[in-house]
């Protein structure tokens, strides 16, 4: 199927592409990698009158990490970018975990993670991992410029709170307190696929491997990402155990609000929510008892 007939406006300009948001009232869409945008075009799931092409702005393909460790990703910055890059390996493990699993090697080259943010898809593997790291992404618009929580920007199931004059420009991952550790593990039917269950999981440890701080967000089994806060301030304020993983990995299974589907029972879901905390914490307990 073909999309309907549709403006096409590819800006030099932040703010030019701003204007013409505004030009278009509500009824246009913004296309930065298109991995989302293109096929609900295709099966006229959306019919936009404008679509402004962001891909000519200069300097949003980027990926820096400030002096205070902040991590700052731009909003022409790939899968593939991050899949590749040297500063997630070391401080952001969750992200690198989940970075190899985005899709496909088609889909990483052009697609973008400010642009899944936005698409706010619940199956979308970054929100999980952006919301597990407390993580928040900036908007620039006709009254400025703002940082929203990821937390609070998605508003519902492919929804998000951006004015239609906004554009969101970053996503910007804070500093840790502590070293991070953490990982993001996802079930799917074949590689490439939509999570079935996708868990993010992110520590903070202190000197002492005690966790100052603790996100853990679900994929795949609410209307939107699942922010798991009960679970995951279960873990903090004293180094991982058995009992306090178990505690965390069944808070986290509650927090999910699965549907029984063609992919698996509610039950089941929940059961791999709980396996899936359970693994990520393991393997930081392990690999911080060998660092000791």
């Amino acid at each position: 199927m073909y999309p309907p007939p549709f403006r096409y406006e590819a800006p030099r300009s932040l703010d030019e592409a701003i204007r013409l948001l505004q030009d278009g009232a509500g009824e246009a869409k913004v296309l930065a990698g298109g991995q989302s945008l293109v096929p609900l075009l295709k099966l006229r799931f959306a019919a936009p009158d404008l679509l402004v092409d962001i891909n000519n702005l200069p300097d949003l393909a980027y990926t820096r990490t400030d002096a205070d460790g902040t991590l700052r990703i731009g909003a022409l910055c790939r899968h593939a970018d991050l899949e590749h890059s040297a500063l997630l390996p070391g401080g952001h493990p969750t992200m690198a975990a989940a970075a190899p699993l985005i899709a496909d090697p088609l889909v990483r080259n052009r697609g973008t993670l400010v642009g899944s943010l936005c698409h706010a898809d619940p199956q979308g593997d970054w929100a999980s991992v952006v919301t597990s790291l407390d993580g928040h992404v900036t908007a620039v618009g006709a009254n400025g410029r703002r940082s929203i929580p990821v937390r609070e920007f998605v508003s519902g199931p492919f929804q998000n709170v951006l004015g239609y004059d906004e554009i969101a420009v970053e996503a910007v991952i804070p500093a840790a307190k502590g070293a991070r550790a953490g990982g993001y593990l996802k079930l799917e039917r074949r590689v490439g696929d939509f999570a079935t269950v996708g868990v993010a999981v992110s520590v903070e440890l202190g000197p002492d491997s005690e966790i100052l701080g603790a996100g853990i967000a679900l994929t795949g089994v609410g209307a939107t990402t699942v922010d798991a806060a009960q679970a995951a301030a279960e873990l903090v304020g004293a180094p991982l155990s058995a009992a306090s993983v178990e505690r965390a990995a069944n808070l986290a299974a509650q927090a999910a609000t699965p549907r029984s589907d063609h992919r698996g029972s509610a039950e089941y879901k929940r059961h791999i929510v709980h396996t899936f905390v359970t693994r990520i914490l393991h393997r930081v307990s392990v690999e911080t008892e060998r660092a000791a």
